[in-house]
């Protein structure tokens, strides 16, 4: 008789909240799988219930995966939410807001230290 999976669902339903469960399930189990028993689990937001969930997108150790992705034990499925903002614009609007002499590498220089360093 093949071992049951151990997988642990980690789910952050807003900025610096963080769900996270372990749930036991049967060998050739699925990441949809996996989210319908973590759902089930007490703490899981209710606000992100089955239509919310579906939103979301799953991935495996950091890595994007498909809902159909068969797991092994020891897998961490972790559920993204869409990014609101660009990084990449996010970084450039920063930058901006603190000016090329505050930020970046060189910002804090040692006193009499060689230019650039």
């Amino acid at each position: 008789m093949a071992e049951a999976l151990l997988i642990t669902v980690c789910f952050s339903p807003a900025p610096r909240q963080v769900f996270e469960c372990t749930v036991q399930m049967p060998p050739g189990g699925t990441v949809a799988q996996a989210v319908l028993l973590a759902r089930q689990q007490t703490g899981w937001p209710a606000a992100w219930d089955e239509a919310n969930s579906q939103s979301l997108t799953p991935g495996i150790w950091g890595r994007k995966a498909g809902w159909n992705t068969s797991l092994r034990s020891g897998d961490r499925v972790e559920l993204y939410r869409a990014l609101r903002v660009d990084p990449k614009v996010a970084r450039r609007e920063r930058f901006s807001r603190q000016g090329a002499r505050r930020a970046g590498l060189f910002a804090q220089k040692r006193p009499g230290a060689a230019q650039g360093y």
